[in-house]
């Protein structure tokens, strides 16, 4: 069959304003923004923010055909959300308007060596649903991919039906599915969803499910989440996630029905987890051509040196493009991950999501001589490969 998309990139969509900190800045976030104060900042970046346009864009920039569908208001929000993706070099094909509803927004502040806090309104994303899509304007593209699910009302509610839905229409036309979640907060309508409900029945339509640690965690199993989240404190969340439990959601992922799992584990790094040959060779338009090479893997890939992270934002997203760019190209497991990784880690350098990323030529030129953060053992089972540069699991080292 002849493909004129490599992806159509699906979801959450929203426009970004990211003030930045002045140089020196390392006064602790609760003094920055006491109430009555006023901070002094630098100029803001202006981007777009969300799935469809932090996967999206990226995928482009990486020489993919990839179509944008998102849904945006008829207004000023909306418009500085086409005129930042014609500077992409995206002519908005796909965009949704939908009137008398307001674009999606978020005010992200990132102070140096702070985590990121969002002040987000969901806007037009709420109302986002199955009959917002033209299926049949998806054939001839190879792969499908939705991102942030918890931040769109109409797909989580009814324990998800609209995004159930959704996935199996496109299942239906033969393409290669991923889904990409965020972090529900807790307190939330989206945090009181029965979310492993909703994953039981999702992921058996969906091929590649590319989750955080903590948002799988919260998804299957919120009360290990719960106690996780409270033993890390003010600390980063995934540093008290053991390498058991890790594993332990790679593969429910699978017993749930996904043919890949892949959990990024922030500076621990990306963990890949794979079904059998069967379910892998069922993964439709984007099936790798030796699906033998992807059944029962269990690696992990190491993050790469980073001098100074500026920001955050997108780096997941980013991470999701590089991953999914190089499988729609045909390479294997490992090298998937490297690229993944790769382009992570040239997005946290930059402030925004999009313009530390670079083509694929120069990406695959920083594969090969970037170095990486090592890791201490990760845990029982795992071995590291020197001539591949890659961890490999329990399933990898029983079979070698």
């Amino acid at each position: 069959m002849e493909y004129n998309l490599d992806a159509v990139v699906a979801g959450h969509l929203c426009l970004d304003i990211t003030p930045s900190f002045l140089a020196g800045e390392r006064r602790p976030v609760g003094e920055l923004l006491r109430p009555g104060r006023l901070v002094n900042i630098g100029p803001a970046t202006i981007s777009t923010g969300g799935a469809v346009s932090n996967t999206g864009l990226n995928l482009i920039k990486l020489g993919l055909r990839a179509r944008l569908l998102g849904k945006i208001g008829a207004d000023l929000l909306g418009e500085s959300v086409r005129a930042v993706l014609r500077q992409a070099g995206h002519d908005g094909e796909g965009l949704l308007v939908a009137p008398g509803e307001q674009t999606s927004y978020t005010i992200v502040l990132a102070p140096p060596e702070v985590d990121r806090i969002f002040l987000h309104d969901p806007g037009v994303n709420d109302t986002f649903c199955a009959a917002d899509i033209d299926f049949d304007s998806l054939r001839g593209a190879r792969l499908f991919h939705l991102g942030y699910p918890p931040l769109m009302r109409r797909l989580y509610q009814c324990e998800g039906a609209e995004l159930i839905e959704i996935y199996r229409r496109v299942k239906a036309l033969g393409l290669t599915t991923s889904l990409d979640m965020s972090l529900p907060d807790p307190a939330s309508e989206s945090g009181r969803v029965n979310w492993r409900r909703v994953l039981e029945r999702l992921l058996p339509q969906v091929d590649i499910a590319l989750l955080s640690a903590e948002e799988a965690m919260f998804m299957l199993d919120r009360a290990r989440f719960e106690t996780l989240r409270d033993a890390a404190g003010a600390g980063d969340p995934l540093d008290v996630y053991g390498w058991e439990e890790i594993e332990w959601l790679g593969r429910e992922m699978l017993r749930l029905g996904a043919a890949l799992a892949v959990v990024k584990c922030g500076q621990k790094g990306l963990v890949l987890l794979s079904a059998d040959a069967e379910r892998v060779g069922r993964m439709g338009a984007a099936t790798p051509a030796d699906a033998r090479a992807w059944a029962g893997r269990e690696l992990l890939e190491e993050v790469f040196a980073v001098e100074r992270v500026v920001s955050a934002t997108g780096a997941g997203d980013a991470t999701i493009a590089g991953f999914l760019a190089a499988l729609l190209r045909g390479l294997g497991p490992e090298a998937c991950l490297k690229t993944a990784c790769c382009v992570g880690a040239q997005c946290v350098r930059v402030p925004d999501a999009l313009s530390g990323v670079a083509d694929w030529p120069t990406t695959q030129a920083l594969v090969a001589g970037w170095a990486k953060r090592r890791l201490d053992q990760p845990g029982e089972g795992w071995a590291y490969d020197e001539a591949a540069r890659v961890w490999r699991g329990r399933r990898e080292t029983a079979n070698s």
